[in-house]
């Protein structure tokens, strides 16, 4: 395997900007780790015809003495959420298969103008509807630690990717924790900004209360720098925050190096006991406190009495905003057509969508109209933003008493490809510790906490800040990171299985 793939995305861009590296070697590099098994994982939908163009450019620019950003010339792959004027943009649906978008999401555009070079588009859980990219219409992708285990969704192809040295550096988005849940499975660090930080305009829309984008990366440090690149106020999104943000790299490199876990108050919600979760993941989670108690933490218990409804309100707040915003795919103006010979607008419509969607889509769209039809909307749609507001509520009273908030990242590791495909209710319960987070808008991080005992697969655990708090995260985050890399002896990804010639150690199997 190139020593270039296996740098993280800071120690690559030091090296692009004392020349010791060219964007064009680096972006080379990538392109042939794609090459070499993407075959096998299946990360990538679409590899950009234009990466090399696009890394040249950097060189050039670099060359004549420009001045240029922390990041440039560092590779980056995009979810096919994300809309993109040089690459098909198809949300992981044949309903959207090759539309070419006519401008770029403002988080590519501003990646592109940072001089990060697009790899190309990630596979993803059609609409981003799913907790394993098993969803996506063009076949489901592998977890590089087990190519027969899912890498989580709906974000799994921009983890996968960043997991297998594939790209330093990727952009996800996270309605339900379709960042973090992936990063936990990946043994990757996955960000929920802020709901508002990054701007969603160019996302195709899932949920539009809940999505987030936000950076997929193998340290907290590329986390932060992505986050750098891409946050901030878009006046093309009515939802963005006018906020200043404060450096993001500034404070994980601070909590790298600094004694932010001294004093530091974590809370533990009461209200999830060991006994939900797979006794590997609560195992590591523990040594993960016990790691934060020892450099000076306070462990506190909170509680927070209505999380336990949090998945129940988000599977009829999301279906219903989906069913809404998937309206726009009616065959009329974009996308897939089918033509029906006599038909009425209607009759095409109803063929279109019935060959476009696949069965997650359709699933959500008719539990999310039922749920906003005439007679069921405050029964259903309008109880479960009541819940929305008392989880909020829940948020508050905890972040009067400590700094962050704990808890395992995702129930289990990696489950089996096909395990759960036919038990909807069982695939969204992965979402369990993540949801939360994006009915209050309160940001999240997962970072690596160890390998499960039971089955040697990678765990995480998730820290949740108040609103416009993410600063705190990546303090905490960074600081807790580098004290299990030491403790390792080296990243998590280091210590991936080698037997029969891994794709971590290079070689498809």
């Amino acid at each position: 395997m190139s020593d270039i793939i296996r740098l993280t995305a800071a120690d690559l861009a030091e090296k692009l900007s004392e020349g010791e590296i060219s964007s064009v070697e680096a972006t080379q590099a990538h392109l042939d780790r794609i090459a070499e098994v993407d075959g096998d994982v299946h990360a990538f939908l679409h590899v950009s015809d234009h990466a090399l163009e696009a890394a040249e450019a950097v060189d050039r620019r670099r060359a004549a003495g420009e001045e240029l950003g922390p990041v440039a010339g560092v590779p980056l792959a995009i979810k096919d959420v994300l809309v993109t004027t040089d690459m098909p943009s198809t949300s992981g649906s044949r309903i959207l298969e090759g539309y070419m978008s006519p401008f770029d999401a403002t988080v590519v555009a501003r990646a592109r103008a940072a001089g990060l070079v697009p790899l190309g588009k990630t596979n993803m859980d059609e609409f981003a509807m799913g907790s394993s990219t098993e969803h996506s219409a063009y076949g489901p992708t592998r977890n590089p630690w087990d190519l027969d285990r899912i890498p989580g969704g709906s974000g799994g192809g921009s983890a996968a990717a960043v997991a297998a040295f594939e790209a330093p550096l990727a952009l996800g988005s996270d309605t339900g924790g379709s960042i973090r849940q992936p990063a936990h499975v990946t043994g990757t660090v996955g960000v929920k900004p802020t709901y508002g930080g990054v701007s969603r305009y160019g996302a195709i829309a899932l949920a539009s209360s809940l999505d987030q984008i936000g950076p997929v990366t193998r340290t907290v440090l590329d986390s932060a720098l992505l986050h750098d690149v891409v946050g901030g106020h878009d006046p093309h999104d009515a939802t963005s925050l006018a906020d200043a943000w404060p450096s993001f790299a500034a404070a994980a490199r601070e909590g790298a190096r600094g004694d932010v876990l001294k004093g530091l108050r974590v809370g533990v919600v009461k209200e999830l006991p060991d006994s939900g979760f797979q006794p590997g993941v609560a195992e590591s989670f523990r040594a993960a406190l016990e790691t934060l108690e020892a450099q000076g933490a306070e462990i506190v218990e909170v509680s927070a009495p209505h999380f336990e409804y949090a998945v129940a309100a988000y599977y009829l707040i999301l279906p219903a905003e989906a069913s809404s915003n998937l309206a726009k795919f009616d065959s009329v103006r974009f996308g897939m057509r089918v033509d029906v010979p006599g038909g009425t607008v209607e009759d095409v419509m109803s063929a279109t969508r019935d060959a476009g969607f696949g069965p997650e889509v359709k699933r959500r769209i008719i539990l999310g109209t039922y749920a906003l039809s005439a007679g069921y909307y405050d029964a259903y749609y309008g109880s479960a933003q009541k819940v929305r507001t008392l989880i909020q509520q829940d948020f508050a009273r905890a972040f009067a008493d400590v700094d962050v908030i704990a808890t395992p990242t995702a129930p289990t590791t990696a489950f089996r490809i096909g395990e759960k495909i036919d038990d909807p209710l069982s695939m969204y319960l992965n979402d369990l510790t993540t949801i939360p987070a994006n009915l209050a808008g309160v940001p999240g991080i997962s970072i690596p906490s160890g390998l499960a005992s039971d089955d040697g697969l990678p765990t995480g655990i998730q820290f949740l800040a108040p609103a416009r708090e993410d600063v705190r995260l990546y303090r905490v985050g960074a600081a807790l990171e580098a004290l299990l890399v030491d403790a390792w002896g080296g990243p998590l990804l280091d210590r991936a299985p080698r037997l029969g010639g891994s794709l971590l150690e290079g070689g498809a199997r």
